[in-house]
């Protein structure tokens, strides 16, 4: 039967271990991400987070792609446990462009103009976030990606079952915005 134990044999195509193992961001972020991982419900598939799971661990290197990488993955997830965000349109108007906030009690996407009376209470929409960026993420829109989906995680994850935030994520957090921070200084000095 499937639950019984069996005997496996099996080659690696890969080893990562020592490569994940130098850095902060891919030591955190591999911790997270099982965290992450085991929200969902078991042996439930989800063929597409085991491909973003095999393509983040080969980004760990680039921060600020492991970074982007990462948000995405917590979107993917939100979205697998049905708090799913819809950043493609807005929530007051429908329309497609200047998308800047995301209403908190929706998770809704809202223009420039909807939202500039609620701005205060709105989330940060990320550019990189938006349908057809072109733009990479830089330190501030990070973090404003990472508060956007901790938010979420927090309020329809965590909260409800009674869970505490894994310090594995805040670690990776800290550890990405610090190396986009050495990132930009190199660029600018």
């Amino acid at each position: 039967l499937d639950e019984h134990l069996g005997e496996f044999k099996l080659e690696p195509i890969r080893l990562r271990a020592a490569k994940l193992m130098e850095r902060a961001t891919a030591v955190y972020g591999v911790q997270a991400m099982g965290a992450l991982l085991r929200l969902l419900p078991e042996r439930d598939p989800h063929p597409h987070l085991f491909e973003a799971l095999d393509i983040i661990l080969d980004a760990f290197d680039d921060p600020s792609d492991a970074g982007e990488l990462f948000v995405r993955f917590e979107l993917a997830v939100l979205n697998d446990l049905g708090f799913g965000l819809d950043l493609t349109e807005c929530a007051a108007t429908g329309g497609r462009e200047n998308l800047v906030y995301v209403s908190p009690k929706t998770g809704r996407a809202v223009s420039r103009e909807a939202g500039m009376p609620y701005a205060d209470r709105m989330l940060a929409l990320p550019g990189f976030l938006s349908e057809g960026a072109a733009s990479a993420a830089d330190r501030d829109s990070m973090a404003e990606a990472f508060r956007l989906t901790g938010y979420f995680l927090h309020r329809h994850v965590y909260e409800p079952r009674g869970l505490t935030e894994n310090a594995a994520r805040d670690g990776f957090v800290q550890a990405a915005l610090k190396a986009l921070s050495k990132d930009t200084e190199r660029q600018t000095g």
